[in-house]
């Protein structure tokens, strides 16, 4: 597909008299009015979740003062597709109004999601996930590279790759930051974890202990720290003999004892050994003591 520039400009750019020559659709004349019940919702419309009491609130203003942005469609036969303006289509649904304002346009599909995600992105009406599937559907259904996914909504580069991310994450998780418990932050660092499980776990965690996005990345960090491997060692006694000593150990003393031969390190450096004996009671105590010609009074 070949690349499309100009729709970065956003939809201040189409609203105009005439539109700028860089810019991929066409105006139809001005603004006119046309019944709601031959507008069709964007059936690519990024946004899926609405704010009950935003529009509520639309809807009242609506009531009062009309619809005071026209709506964004393009031709659909002899009806109108809706590209962007969905809350206000609903809230004039809901007002009970029998026309809108609009602004007729010639559009691609593609040129039509592309608007619809700049206009929710330039309202920050998107939630992450929402955000993420319109990246998505832009590089899969059109073809267009993450390079130009970002000219399109004037993003960096990076960031459109780095939001293509979170949609790897378990949908759990992808639960979590579309209702806002989890942040952007948060997501990234769940991504240094590699086994799905894991990062389900520790985002529940987040959730339910409130974590900020530095005390969950200290977490993430502390379970990937590898384990120290312990170092080469050789015993200073041979196994048989060590057995030999407690067995003897064993016999004088009447007990358990276990005997931990010193180390000697691939560096040379020696380390400690041991001998435990077991007793039960004060009286045990004291009688191991005798045998060792150590007297127990003080």
């Amino acid at each position: 597909m070949t690349a499309r520039k100009g729709l970065g400009r956003g939809l201040g750019a189409l609203i105009k008299d005439e539109a700028p020559s860089d810019v991929p659709v066409q105006q139809e004349d001005g603004i006119k009015k046309v019944p709601l019940d031959i507008i069709s919702r964007n059936r690519r419309q990024p946004r899926h979740t609405f704010d009950e009491d935003a529009l509520a609130d639309l809807t009242a203003s609506i009531k009062e003062h009309g619809v005071l942005q026209p709506l964004l469609v393009r031709p659909d036969g002899d009806r109108y597709e809706l590209i962007a303006g969905e809350r206000r289509l609903r809230a004039s649904t809901a007002a009970g109004l029998a026309k809108v304002p609009v602004i007729v346009i010639n559009a691609t599909d593609g040129d039509s999601l592309e608007l619809a995600l700049i206009e929710n992105l330039q309202r920050e009406d998107l939630n992450i996930i929402e955000e993420c599937e319109g990246y998505r559907e832009l590089a899969v259904e059109f073809n267009l590279t993450q390079e130009e996914i970002a000219d399109r909504v004037g993003k960096a580069r990076a960031s459109v790759t780095n939001a293509l991310r979170l949609l790897t994450l378990p949908d759990e998780v992808k639960a979590m930051l579309a209702d806002n418990r989890l942040s952007k932050g948060h997501a990234k660092a769940l991504l240094g974890l590699e086994i799905e499980k894991e990062q389900t776990l520790i985002a529940r965690r987040a959730v339910q202990e409130g974590l900020s996005v530095r005390n969950l990345e200290k977490l993430i960090q502390r379970m990937k720290a590898a384990p120290r491997k312990p170092r080469a060692a050789k015993p200073d006694l041979p196994a048989s003999h060590v057995g030999y000593l407690s067995d003897q150990l064993h016999s004088h003393f009447g007990t358990s004892v276990r005997i931990t031969p010193c180390r000697t390190y691939a560096n040379g450096k020696k380390g400690k050994g041991s001998i435990e004996i077991d007793f039960f009671s004060n009286e045990d105590l004291d009688r191991l003591l005798s045998l060792l010609g150590i007297s127990g009074e003080e």
